[in-house]
């Protein structure tokens, strides 16, 4: 069935923010390591990355919390105006070499990222179950554009740069002021939130107690005490009187989740997910290089990797929508185990070289392959995952839970990603890659359990008090 104009008009204003955004955090990715090391020493490159995906993890749910009372398209031009912010700030520290104004700005530059993940969710906002992953999808594989452009702008940046007086490390994150500013004004001047889907807190009680006595569903969403295919379901609430109705924060929709095996996978599997593909991926070159492969293969696993995480989007999305998401995060685990097993293989041919002597010979090209394909993988799997769990959180029906969720839920991603990026330094200082693609399969057996809880869950929770927020 054809959307509906305004249902089209926000799908391509969410696909072209997203794409603006996607160049705006690639843009400065590919040189804010350097630019940090530059000002502050070795150390603190591994702080500016750890900054950024911090950032991300913080603004996540206040700005779940702005969309739940104002609406997306205040949650997403704000976030884009302080990622704009941030940009403009590391261009500063840039042209005076102060390493605090470039930490402050690499703090909000980071809120591009939440910003991102939630347009995802703003595009599955009154969508039919039968196309919401598919919707959802393809903002999430409009990020391929940025991932892919973005890199290939440092040079032109550090030329635009130099005709401002901005050094060269600076000058990529110029293309990022211009990208964020656009994305945000964007959104703030023709994205129109869907009528009905978000409602200003002292309705939402109001809202969900009357769908709830008429036994209708919110569209796109789970009808109160049934369950759809990959949804979750809502306990009836009639019985809340609508002067009692309140904002749940994160904690309180995260003990709603855990009270419901799908929405528990929904949460679990995406932390799981995307700890596996953040603890993996950032190692990789450090043991590429370790391994004697070029900084130009590396560079071509990384690019590869990184479609694979977006350029399948849509594919994901379609088979979740005809087959259900439990299914489809299956085979994204499926695809990231055999990630870990390729890596790990790919590091018992060629060593790393901290443990191992006689590396110098240079890799064999097995090796360069299973690398390739392991990342390959990797990102397919994260892809899968993230879009089939996502599918899940944009199909709760309960107003008061819905949006706290998933901001909840992409904190914890962050989080999760975070701690992981920190771990993976010393594990492989520790056991080479054989030991980081080891605790990568660890860490993805809560998200088989999860899966495993969801499946054997048939029928809808029917008792009021495990589905009551507080």
């Amino acid at each position: 069935m054809e959307k509906p104009p305004h249902e089209r008009r926000n799908l391509v204003i969410l696909v072209l923010s997203n794409l603006l955004a996607g160049v705006g955090v690639a843009s400065g990715a590919a040189v804010g390591a350097l630019l940090a090391e530059q000002l502050g020493g070795t150390a603190m490159a591994g702080l500016a990355q750890a900054v950024g995906i911090l950032a991300a993890a913080v603004a996540s749910i206040p700005l779940a919390t702005l969309a739940q009372t104002r609406g997306r398209r205040w949650a997403l031009s704000l976030g884009y105006a302080l990622s704009t912010v941030g940009a403009v700030l590391i261009v500063t520290a840039a042209v005076l070499g102060q390493l605090v104004v470039l930490l402050v700005g690499l703090t909000l530059y980071g809120v591009a990222n939440a910003t991102n993940l939630q347009s995802r969710y703003a595009a599955a906002d009154n969508v039919g179950s039968g196309t919401r992953a598919r919707t959802m999808s393809v903002v999430l594989w409009s990020t391929t554009v940025g991932s892919v452009v973005g890199p290939n702008l440092a040079a032109p940046g550090a030329v635009v740069g130099q005709g401002f007086g901005v050094p060269d490390l600076g000058g990529p994150y110029l293309f990022s002021v211009v990208a964020y500013l656009l994305a945000g004004l964007l959104l703030a001047a023709l994205y129109r939130d869907p009528v009905g889907v978000v409602e200003p807190v002292g309705r939402a009680g109001t809202a969900a107690g009357a769908a709830t006595a008429a036994g209708a569903t919110e569209p796109g969403g789970v009808a109160a005490g049934a369950t759809e295919p990959g949804g979750v379901a809502a306990a009836p609430d009639a019985g809340t009187p609508p002067a009692r109705a309140r904002r749940t924060g994160a904690l309180g929709a995260l003990r709603w989740a855990w009270a419901h095996p799908r929405a528990r996978f929904a949460v679990v599997t995406t932390a799981a997910a995307h700890a596996v593909m953040i603890m993996v991926m950032v190692m990789t070159p450090v043991h590429m290089q370790h391994g004697g492969m070029s900084l130009q293969l590396v560079g071509i696993v990384i690019s590869l990797h990184v479609l694979g995480m977006f350029a399948l989007s849509p594919v994901f999305g379609w088979l979740a929508d005809r087959f259900g998401p439990l299914r489809v995060a299956v085979g994204g685990m499926v695809l990231q185990g055999a990630a870990v097993v390729l890596g790990f293989t790919a590091a018992a041919l060629v060593p790393d070289a901290p443990r191992h002597a006689g590396h110098g010979a240079g890799p064999a090209l097995d090796t360069e392959v299973l690398t390739a394909v392991a990342l390959v993988l990797l990102g397919l799997g994260w892809s899968a995952c993230v879009i089939a769990s996502s599918a899940v959180l944009a199909a709760v029906a309960e107003p008061r839970v819905k949006l706290p969720l998933q901001g909840a839920t992409d904190a914890l991603m962050n989080y999760f990603g975070a701690g992981a990026a920190a771990l993976a330094g010393p594990l492989l200082a520790w056991g080479g890659f054989e030991a980081v693609n080891t605790a990568g399969a660890v860490l993805l057996a809560p998200a088989v359990v999860a899966v495993v809880l969801a499946t054997r869950s048939r029928a809808p929770v029917s008792d009021p008090q495990a589905t009551r927020v507080t």
